[in-house]
């Protein structure tokens, strides 16, 4: 499992949740919303210090994350990060392919 984000979805970190160099930011599960991984359940984003990452990926310096306790979100599955302009909103995507 890999995370990738784009730059355009760094600067709309940096632009909207004030992320600096030396950062972190969280993916976390939440229940309820419009995921596109696991029924019921959607994705988060808190700029936050790790406390037990499962995958971390550092772009720019900031360190973009999930716990250890979202793992089963996933699935074993890489996911990207990128911005959508139409919606000036960062989306999710994920790797469909079965193991």
């Amino acid at each position: 499992m890999k995370i990738d984000i784009s730059d355009k979805a760094i600067k709309w970190f940096q632009d909207e949740l004030d992320v600096k160099p030396g950062d972190g930011v969280q993916f976390f599960v939440r229940y309820g919303g419009c995921g596109n991984i696991q029924t019921g359940f959607s994705l988060g984003v808190v700029k936050k210090d790790p406390e037990d990452p499962v995958v971390t990926v550092t772009e720019k310096d900031i360190h973009f994350y999930i716990e250890t306790k979202d793992e089963w979100y996933f699935n074993g599955k890489d996911f990207s990060v990128d911005y959508d302009s139409t919606i000036d909103e960062i989306q999710f995507t994920h790797d469909i392919q079965e193991d």
